[in-house]
């Protein structure tokens, strides 16, 4: 399994943001994660500066999200959907998005259910429950 550190995260996003004002080709994935950094023009000044990025602290203190997470999440999410991992995702991912009306209001939603998924393993010390997280994901798809 790929597990990147946190400063390849990091370098990942900015570097396919320079790709992007470059008009640079991009890989599969770094127009994926191009297509978000687009959904989101307020992280530019984050994706600008390499050195800066790599430093930076995201506290909850500052009151500002972290935006390498909230991309990196974004996508996990588009992978998951894409490979239907865990099975189901996909349908609930596609009917959250068709009630919001949004595919970007949808994975907001569904980010929260991915960190509390992330945060019981870490407090429990078991592996991510799955089926956890896909229900959760499917009460917001079914409610109103």
């Amino acid at each position: 399994m790929f597990q990147p550190s946190q400063h390849d995260v990091r370098r990942f996003f900015c570097e396919v943001a320079a790709k992007q004002k470059q008009r640079a080709p991009l890989a599969a994935i770094e127009a994926l994660a191009g297509g978000w950094i687009d959904e989101h023009p307020e992280y530019a000044d984050d994706l600008a500066d390499v050195d800066a990025a790599l430093a930076a602290s995201y506290t909850v203190e500052e009151g500002r999200s972290n935006p390498f997470l909230h991309l990196a999440m974004h996508l996990t999410i588009s992978e998951q959907v894409s490979i239907d991992q865990p099975r189901g995702i996909r349908q609930a991912v596609e009917l959250l998005a068709a009630r919001r009306g949004s595919l970007h209001d949808a994975h907001h939603e569904v980010m929260e259910c991915l960190g509390e998924m992330i945060w019981e393993s870490q407090r429990s010390g078991l592996p991510p429950d799955g089926l956890a997280y896909l229900d959760r994901v499917r009460q917001r798809a079914t409610r109103d």
